[in-house]
């Protein structure tokens, strides 16, 4: 831990935000940052997102502060501004890691054509296999919304069950048995639900599986 109760940054992320800050600024940036990304990783949200601010009106071009303060509203359910962090934190990083997020941010908003451009932005663009599996988490979910069950199954189609699953698997196979339902073949979605159960029993919102899709 770092002084002053907050963690200590990658060297990285240290020298990036000196790279765009004011040197009169650099200290307290640091300290604002070290706050938020403690605070983060507790569950602190609003600590987290007011640390961040203030990491941000200190050191407006520094991504990772962007990037805390975006992840946070996210959590906290303030669909703008995170837009608008999220954002910002890709055109200084070109990082595409939280593309999915947008994504979700926007479902969340209500702007569907904007998903549809942010998912072909991901495509074209790429990301690590996990950001990938994220992205057709939120995109499936995405055509879901919209009733389109056998675009949604296209896309979350898992082709076979892994034995040994990361945690953004369990969550395409979530959207894939909620595809299968809605499609009326409830033997695909009794497996997927299995094959979740089996490996996370607390699964959010597993319950909701064996409920009946609506019409």
């Amino acid at each position: 831990m770092a002084k002053g109760g907050g963690v200590e940054l990658p060297r990285w992320v240290r020298d990036a935000l000196v790279r765009v800050t004011p040197k009169a600024r650099v200290a307290g940036a640091l300290a604002a940052l070290e706050e938020a990304a403690a605070a983060f990783v507790q569950g602190r949200l609003r600590r987290a997102l007011d640390r961040a601010e203030t990491a941000k009106s200190l050191s407006p071009r520094d991504a990772t502060a962007r990037e805390l303060l975006g992840l946070s509203a996210y959590r906290l359910g303030r669909w703008e501004q995170a837009l608008q962090e999220l954002r910002t934190y890709r055109r200084l990083s070109g990082d595409t890691t939280h593309l999915p997020v947008e994504m979700d941010v926007l479902r969340a908003l209500r702007r569907p054509d904007a998903v549809e451009e942010a998912w072909r932005a991901l495509n074209e663009r790429g990301a690590s296999p996990a950001v990938m599996k994220e992205g057709r988490v939120v995109y499936g979910s995405h055509l879901l919304d919209r009733g389109d069950a056998r675009a949604a199954w296209r896309i979350v189609d898992p082709k076979r069950l892994s034995a040994e699953p990361f945690e953004e698997d369990l969550r395409v196979w979530y959207v894939a048995a909620r595809a299968a339902a809605a499609l009326g073949d409830q033997d695909a979605a009794g497996r997927l639900r299995a094959a979740i159960a089996h490996h996370d029993p607390a699964f959010p919102g597993l319950e909701e599986l064996d409920e009946p899709p609506a019409r």
